[in-house]
């Protein structure tokens, strides 16, 4: 089935082994939950297409990386193609927060001087019983980050779709600001930075 998009935006979602990154990814584009989603391996890839303002197609293309160490070579290769940085974190699991400033500036030292938005999730927030991070600590880390930040389930669905429709609505507005030759890596390959329009078969 042919489609077809105004612009598209590479988004890496980052963090720990285990903190939810495909089960969010799951609930956004396929609208499902699966208690038995089992860790990836290196580096998955999925799309969806937004439409933040009237008639302006944007296909974010999403890259669900594996957290654990003897992946990280393969993750790595991915971020300079980056426009966006997903970190996520579990708020019932402290360490996977703790881990947020080295995934920082991991980021940051393999992206500069390329613009790169930056977002700060935490995952599990139905899990209030078991909860290991405040809401005051993650809103004062995303500051310091200069992130939006939000919680989300994506057992229920809660702020998923809110997110990550946030998150397109910013891309698009820093593309516009800054112009597509200072964010020409966030779109797809192929193609001249400022023909954002193209044609795609879409796939499952």
């Amino acid at each position: 089935m042919a489609c077809a998009w105004d612009f598209q935006f590479r988004v890496l979602l980052l963090g720990d082994s285990g903190v939810g990154k495909t089960s969010l990814l799951r609930r956004y584009t396929d609208e499902e939950f699966s208690e038995t989603t089992g860790p990836t391996v290196g580096v998955d890839f999925c799309c969806r297409i937004e439409e933040p303002e009237e008639g302006v197609k944007v296909r974010l293309q999403f890259w669900d990386t594996a957290g654990q160490e003897r992946y990280r070579a393969v993750t790595r290769s991915y971020y300079r193609n980056a426009a966006c940085v997903v970190l996520l974190f579990d708020l019932t699991a402290r360490k996977s927060f703790e881990s947020i400033q080295n995934w920082y500036q991991e980021v940051m030292e393999r992206t500069q001087p390329h613009p790169l938005l930056i977002f700060l999730l935490g995952t599990k927030s139905d899990l209030q019983d078991h909860r290991d991070v405040t809401r005051e600590e993650a809103q004062n880390l995303a500051n310091t980050l200069k992130a939006p930040y939000l919680e989300t389930s994506a057992r229920t669905g809660s702020n998923v779709s809110a997110a990550l429709s946030l998150l397109c609505r910013e891309l698009l507005r820093v593309s516009k600001e800054e112009g597509p030759a200072e964010y020409s890596t966030g779109f797809s390959t192929g193609e001249e930075p400022h023909k954002h329009r193209m044609l795609c078969v879409c796939g499952p």
